[in-house]
């Protein structure tokens, strides 16, 4: 039960949780390189899930957590039917059924040695785990895009955004020449830590502007924008569903491999910080091309075509 969790939000969907304790001991392992994000040891981890999956029919058991590799796999394969794994790093070994890794550019010889004969590998973003709405709202977006002009600016930077890129961005727009009828729309979670000077900046543009809290309707806004600015995590692969043309910042080590292999096909524009404003300042130059591009990369259909391995 780490600090900033999803656990209530989870619940309100109703979906069960089964809560796991935190050690009081400290003891955390170091295998791996994100062994301190898992709070325990794998085995204390591993054991806690058992007790769990003892009293639970399961037929897949899914495991999405970069702190896991195939000592708790191993420990976990008895009580399920069938293991899955969710990756993006490709940087530790696995002992399951299937992994998925849809991170656009990834191929089989990133894994070949890291998973067990028999291993079903699917790779790459046509696997993106997209909500429906996106699908949904895809055609709708694509046709819009047809006669590009910037009138809605949408800035997401995740939920949370520890940093404050969200900030920093905004305090860069106070000085924009941006189009004098944009409007700026700026989503984050509740849980944000910086969510109340957000707002406070956002008041202070010379554009129109709104800041939106555990928005339900993401396609939607992302559909209905021009132009956006984000980070390069899962939220890339909604944008590029609906074609959204996207300056993009990595805010993660772990977001480079994605960031560098999409804007070598000019489906995003990967930019630092200090460049933002000048990239979305020249918009005509790049916009039109930029969408069309990032539309390729995935269509919607992942969860799909994943449920046909599950069955």
């Amino acid at each position: 039960k780490h600090e900033g969790n999803l656990i209530d939000k989870i619940r309100s969907n109703n979906f069960t949780v089964y809560e796991l304790g935190l050690s009081g001991e400290n003891k955390i392992d170091t295998k791996l390189s994100h062994s301190h994000w898992l709070g325990v040891t794998q085995k204390q981890d591993a054991n806690e899930c058992i007790n769990i999956l003892k009293t639970e029919k399961t037929d897949w058991l899914i495991v999405d957590h970069y702190a896991i590799d195939e000592d708790w796999h191993r420990e976990l394969k008895p009580f399920c039917e069938k293991l899955m794994v969710i990756d993006d790093l490709a940087d530790r070994k696995h002992r399951c059924d299937i992994l998925l890794d849809q991170t656009f550019g990834r191929q089989q010889e990133d894994y070949s040695a890291r998973i067990p004969r028999g291993c079903e590998l699917l790779l790459g973003s046509k696997y993106a785990l997209l909500r429906p709405e996106f699908a949904k709202w895809r055609a709708y977006s694509l046709e819009r895009r047809s006669k590009p002009e910037f009138k809605q600016l949408l800035i997401n930077m995740g939920g949370t955004d520890p940093d404050n890129i969200t900030g920093k961005v905004i305090e860069r727009l106070q000085t924009a020449k941006l189009p004098k009828d944009v409007e700026i729309t700026i989503v984050m979670g509740k849980t944000a830590p910086h969510l109340a000077r957000v707002i406070t900046g956002a008041n202070k543009l010379p554009y129109r502007s709104e800041v939106k809290v555990d928005v339900d309707n993401m396609a939607e806004l992302m559909a209905n924008a021009d132009i956006a600015i984000g980070a390069s995590g899962a939220t890339t692969w909604e944008r590029c569903c609906l074609g959204l043309p996207t300056i993009q910042l990595i805010t993660a080590y772990n977001q480079e491999f994605i960031a560098s292999k999409l804007n070598k096909i000019n489906a995003i524009k990967l930019v630092k910080i200090d460049n933002v404003i000048e990239n979305l300042e020249n918009f005509q130059y790049w916009m039109q091309s930029t969408g069309e591009n990032a539309s390729k990369v995935t269509n919607g259909s992942g969860i799909k075509r994943i449920l046909g391995y599950l069955s």
